[in-house]
């Protein structure tokens, strides 16, 4: 098992958790690019992470990089976690082009205005109410009014506080 470095796809169902909208497509779609394939994986700075996963981007022989794919086609959004940046600004402008032309998860993206705190630090986005959005020192704090925005400058949402639109 691979973790893809830069992105982070919806949850199938596990555990006592239900599926997030668009997990199961973004799994078959993922299984469609790499399943049965050989691949090349392409390392940063870490190569595991804290639950002992290995951390690669994902390219195919034929030079495809998976990693940007899942994120253009809106199965995935942008999750970056430093010291891994190889690939942030590429996997970025995926993002953008699929939220411009709402693809997958952007496809029917609905929100109310509502302010949301960005770590410049961490690039996370979190409610107001979020005990972990309180704590985000002064310097580091950017204010956004839209989680759209957010997404689009490249912050993801604090899983704790579940930051974010909806995602249908």
């Amino acid at each position: 098992h691979i973790r893809y470095i830069g992105l982070n796809a919806p949850e199938i169902d596990h555990e006592n958790k239900k599926a997030e909208p668009f997990g199961y497509a973004a799994k078959k779609y993922n299984k469609k690019l790499v399943v049965s394939k050989m691949v090349r994986l392409e390392f940063d700075k870490q190569t595991h992470d804290r639950y002992g996963r290995t951390l690669a981007y994902v390219f195919l022989n034929n030079g495809v990089f998976v990693n940007k794919v899942m994120i253009e086609k809106g199965y995935a959004y942008c999750l970056f976690r430093r010291p891994n940046n190889k690939y942030d600004q590429v996997l970025l402008k995926s993002q953008r082009n699929a939220m411009s032309a709402k693809r997958g998860i952007w496809r029917n993206w609905k929100e109310k205005k509502a302010r949301y705190w960005g770590n410049r630090r961490s690039k996370r986005f979190h409610e107001p109410t979020c005990a972990f959005g309180k704590k985000i020192n002064r310097e580091n704090k950017i204010v956004f009014i839209r989680s759209w925005d957010a997404f689009w400058a490249g912050y993801a949402p604090c899983k704790r506080c579940m930051a974010g639109g909806s995602k249908n």
